[in-house]
């Protein structure tokens, strides 16, 4: 029985250092995992690294935040594609650009839009309009199709001022 008792510990003694073992081999890169992101996000490492702009660079990007120029779009009303019965759509908003070139760009090609907006509306079904969910997807294509038209300058968002489905 003594040997039984004297055996036992050692085993026990095994088995407490393999625990802290493992606890060390999963917390060490566990914590320097951390530190590294904590690094990289703190924008440490990317500049010890050279991924960063010159500070020249850096700095004209930070000190011209440049406003947004909104261009108005012509009203559109449109009979939707519901068949057997009369639907339309009034739709008044407005494309938000980045600069001022981009809204001369959109300016300039506003009768193409205004025809590929109402050509696009016209194949709507008014179920498709329905909810924040219909009115999010028509602001995506229509992004879509004025990115199309006035490439290479890019539209940035399109703010309704009204939507009304009849």
């Amino acid at each position: 029985m003594a040997s039984e008792a004297s055996g036992g510990a050692p085993g026990g003694a095994d088995a407490k250092r393999s625990k802290k073992k493992r606890l060390i081999l999963l917390a060490v890169p566990l914590v320097l995992g951390g530190a590294g992101a904590g690094l990289w996000f703190g924008g440490i490492l990317p500049a010890l690294l050279g991924m960063q702009p010159p500070p020249a660079v850096q700095a004209e990007v930070q000190s011209a935040p440049r406003q947004p120029v909104f261009v108005t779009i012509p009203d559109i009303t449109a009979n939707l594609n519901a068949p057997g019965r009369r639907s339309f759509i009034r739709l008044k908003s407005q494309m938000e650009v980045s600069a001022a070139p981009d809204a001369a760009a959109l300016q300039a090609s506003m009768p193409r839009l205004v025809d590929l907006f109402t050509t696009y509306l016209r194949e709507m079904r008014p179920e498709e309009l329905r909810g924040s969910a219909g009115t999010h997807r028509l602001r995506e294509e229509l992004i879509a199709r004025a990115n199309i038209v006035v490439a290479p300058a890019r539209v940035t968002d399109v703010l309704f001022t009204e939507i009304l489905v009849q």
